[in-house]
């Protein structure tokens, strides 16, 4: 059974750095033609896609963050991480990582994830 648990800050102030991990048990993030993404849902709002890791290191974002959002991986430990920089208060959102067998480019791809972490709420505030 495949399981993925996201972990981080629950609380990060403005203009700072939110970084999270995925810890991903079951299975393993180099798994060919698995693609390991990160998704947000704002409080009242619908979820967004914010950018995928996939199996052999490559990343890919959306347009809408791709300025501020890395993604990166430790395949020793089977994690990988978000960081998003700059962040605001409109950036206050339930954070989920979750696995797709194939690229996810935006939010249009969602169902194709198959496994999803329980989220984690990250509140940008002073």
């Amino acid at each position: 059974q495949v399981r993925l648990q996201e972990s981080g800050p629950g609380l990060v102030k403005p203009s700072q750095t939110l970084s999270l991990t995925c810890t991903v048990s079951g299975g393993s993030i180099t798994t060919e033609k698995l693609y390991w993404s990160w998704i947000r849902q704002p409080p009242g709002k619908g979820l967004e896609w914010i950018g995928y890791i996939g199996f052999a290191g490559g990343t890919y974002y959306s347009p809408s963050l791709k300025s501020r959002a890395s993604i990166s991986r430790e395949t020793s430990k089977n994690q990988y991480t978000l960081q998003l920089s700059s962040v605001t208060p409109e950036d206050t959102a339930v954070y989920y990582c979750a696995r797709a067998g194939a690229p996810t480019s935006d939010n249009y791809y969602l169902p194709r994830m198959d496994y999803w972490g329980k989220g984690t709420l990250v509140t940008v505030s002073s």
